[in-house]
């Protein structure tokens, strides 16, 4: 089992997650993380320091999520792994919560 970051990321992108992730599995995109699901340990670290709580088990995904899970894995392969703390984007509380960003993902 592995955790995988969902939609509600997507244009959020905190970066708090990633601080406290022994194994450095985040991946950084353009507007998005994602979780190398090979590298994840499981740990549960990560999902309470998400503020956009985008952030959930694989068993226990929202319904809707589940892309997410193949999602997570395919972009971890061509993202940047990231391992340190960024300034949120300007706007990124905006978007906390909105729904339906799927199509807003920039690969």
């Amino acid at each position: 089992m592995t955790f995988v970051v969902t939609e509600n990321c997507i244009k959020c992108k905190f970066t708090d997650c990633v601080d406290v992730c022994p194994v450095d599995c985040f991946h950084e995109g353009p507007n998005f993380l994602v979780i190398d699901p090979d590298e994840c340990i499981d740990c549960t670290l990560c999902e309470p320091e998400c503020p956009a709580e985008a952030i959930f088990s694989e068993d226990e995904l929202p319904e809707g999520q589940e892309q997410f899970i193949e999602l997570n894995a395919e972009l971890s392969q061509i993202w940047p792994v990231i391992t340190d703390v960024k300034e949120p984007e300007a706007d990124a509380e905006d978007w906390n919560g909105k729904p339906d960003k799927i199509d807003l993902l920039e690969r």
